[in-house]
């Protein structure tokens, strides 16, 4: 499939076009999305909408390969995970897919990355083999050209003085850190940042208290002296992130978009405005499957969309086919 159409969608009548075509190719190439949708009674025939296209709950990446058939993986990205718990995997077959997605929507959210010097905060990520986010965030600090751009482990001493260098010279700084990493740098060290953009990937990862998004993005402001905290959503099961510039509001790229689904009938979406189960079409997943039931919760307003939380079990109520 011509990957090139995916990055040119310019309309929601492109959008469509596109989605119900990677729809049937992945139906006819992808054997355990074409069984996952043969059990649902769901095929090219009977999918004339992106409404009626099934969503693959996200677990299927623990425990099956979701691949394109015949086609060899080029890297494996994996999920983090909690001792003797099951990992995510996703094959990706072409990482120029991957690059063109996460740089075409970073260039469209926050211009060009030439502009910037990107610190990076993830000890979490740098720890282990196999994150996307790391991937992605060291191709964001090669292509910036800074010298000063680089990551972070727990040298936080010299990422607070290079942070108030560079921010009090005037230069345009992005700072993309994992949320406990983040809340650590602002209880050692006091900030009045004017030029440094600060984005959370979100996640403790059992290093801290969870805390609701507003709660964090409060402590984060106030903390490096910013009106706004920005945010990434993004997973290893999907090529492609949305991003917040504030308060929590997540948008888009052109090729991603995210559906509600009633979290008591997986196969029902929901309204705007009410609260659900997050479906997300990546259509840069091109080579594995789409189309994605995930396990948070969240709303859709225009074209906007908010996460709340999680479900409170693992599986997806409804939508448990996991017996393939």
């Amino acid at each position: 499939m011509d990957t090139s159409q995916i990055f040119n969608i310019k309309s929601e009548a492109d959008f469509k076009e596109v989605t119900l075509s990677v729809f049937e190719f992945q139906y006819k190439n992808n054997p355990v999305y074409k069984q996952f949708c043969d059990l649902l009674g769901r095929n090219p025939s009977e999918v004339n909408s992106i409404e009626t296209i099934p969503f693959l709950p996200i677990e299927f990446f623990k425990s099956h390969t979701v691949l394109r058939a015949r086609k060899q993986e080029e890297i494996i990205f994996t999920s983090s995970g909690t001792t003797g718990s099951a990992t995510s995997k996703h094959f990706v077959t072409d990482l120029k897919v991957y690059e063109d997605s996460f740089r075409k929507a970073f260039s469209l959210f926050y211009g060009n990355v030439n502009d910037y010097v990107v610190l990076a905060l993830l000890p979490a990520y740098l720890e282990r083999k196999g994150s996307s986010l790391i991937y992605m965030v060291n191709d964001l600090i090669e292509n910036s050209g800074a010298e000063k751009s680089g990551f972070y482990l727990h040298n936080l001493d010299e990422l607070a003085q290079r942070l108030k260098f560079l921010d009090a010279d005037g230069k345009k700084v992005l700072l993309i850190g994992v949320s406990f990493a983040l809340l650590d740098l602002v209880e050692r060290y006091n900030f009045d940042l004017r030029n440094t953009t600060i984005m959370e990937t979100g996640g403790m990862k059992g290093r801290r208290k969870e805390m609701i998004r507003a709660e964090l993005h409060q402590v984060l402001s106030k903390g490096f002296g910013v009106d706004k905290i920005h945010s990434e959503y993004g997973m290893t099961e999907l090529l492609s992130q949305a991003y917040s510039k504030g308060d929590g509001v997540f948008e888009c790229p052109p090729w991603m978009k995210i559906l509600i689904r009633d979290p008591e009938d997986a196969l029902t979406l929901q309204s705007e405005g009410k609260t659900g189960g997050l479906n997300v079409i990546d259509l840069a997943n091109v080579n594995s499957c789409s189309f994605i039931a995930t396990q948070d919760l969240g709303r859709v307003k225009g074209n906007v969309f908010e996460v709340i939380g999680r479900f409170d079990h693992s599986d997806i109520r409804g939508c448990n086919l996991m017996v393939l």
